[in-house]
């Protein structure tokens, strides 16, 4: 029996019953080298009977039936899907919906997860934020849209910056460093490269955006550093598995 376990919840969202969030490791499931073990993602060469079982451990595990899961193949964009039924959709990098029994997931590898709750208009998002995304302003945009669409108050939001490509392993060019401001990049004087801090990127557009210091988790675990435990696409050249974030309120 493996005991590592196949996901991890954010704190941050343990004091919400209704909510049922996580993010997957890449433990517990059934992919063989280069996948294993729980290669989530639709879009690798793995066999797809075996992704197919990866996601029903995975959703099962969090009490989440696959037929309610809602998710879009991403672009690395800032295109917002407002989610009304559960479905695989195109284009999409942030999901939100205020339907409970609907669960927003977004796939990664090394890009940065943000899940977002408002527990007063019970409404999520779910986000994928690469460097292009990041830059887009797409977690800035998505409470911006849950705010036209469910009149939600940034303050009274909870949010999780996940698991990711940590910034002493994201070493980038020129071109990519200056769309980033001084605060999230860094240059190393002996590698002449610039890093760029993804997760501090992300947090503070929460922030930002009016969420209260105390109600945002960052997760401590990098897709680099913590490869043992989670698919990192850049350490693996391509050749690697992807885990999934979710979120959503269940339905009573």
């Amino acid at each position: 029996m493996n005991e590592k376990p196949l996901f991890r919840r954010p704190a941050i969202f343990n004091q919400f019953h209704e909510l049922i969030a996580g993010e997957s490791t890449r433990h517990g499931g059934v992919s063989e080298v280069p996948y294993n073990s729980l290669n989530l993602g639709g879009s690798t060469t793995d066999e797809p009977e075996n992704v197919t079982e990866n996601n029903l451990r995975f959703f099962s595990g969090l009490g989440i039936n696959v037929a309610d899961t809602a998710k879009s193949h991403q672009i690395h964009g800032a295109e917002i899907l407002h989610v009304e039924q559960p479905g695989r959709y195109e284009g999409y990098d942030a999901l939100i919906t205020s339907k409970a029994g609907i669960q927003l997931a977004v796939t990664i590898a090394d890009c940065t997860p943000i899940l977002i709750y408002d527990p007063i208009k019970k409404a999520v998002a779910a986000i994928h934020a690469g460097w292009r995304g990041t830059v887009q302003n797409i977690v800035s945009k998505t409470i911006e849209d849950m705010k036209v669409k469910f009149g939600t108050e940034p303050g009274d939001c909870f949010g999780y910056v996940g698991t990711c490509i940590d910034e002493c392993s994201f070493e980038v060019g020129e071109e990519v460093a200056l769309h980033f401001e001084s605060v999230h990049k860094r240059w190393d004087e002996k590698k002449h490269k610039y890093f760029v801090d993804l997760k501090k990127a992300n947090k503070d557009q929460l922030l930002s955006c009016g969420l209260n210091p105390e109600h945002v988790e960052v997760s401590d675990f990098s897709t680099v550093l913590n490869n043992e435990d989670y698919f990192s696409y850049r350490l693996e050249n391509g050749k690697t598995g992807r885990m999934l974030a979710t979120i959503g309120i269940n339905k009573l």
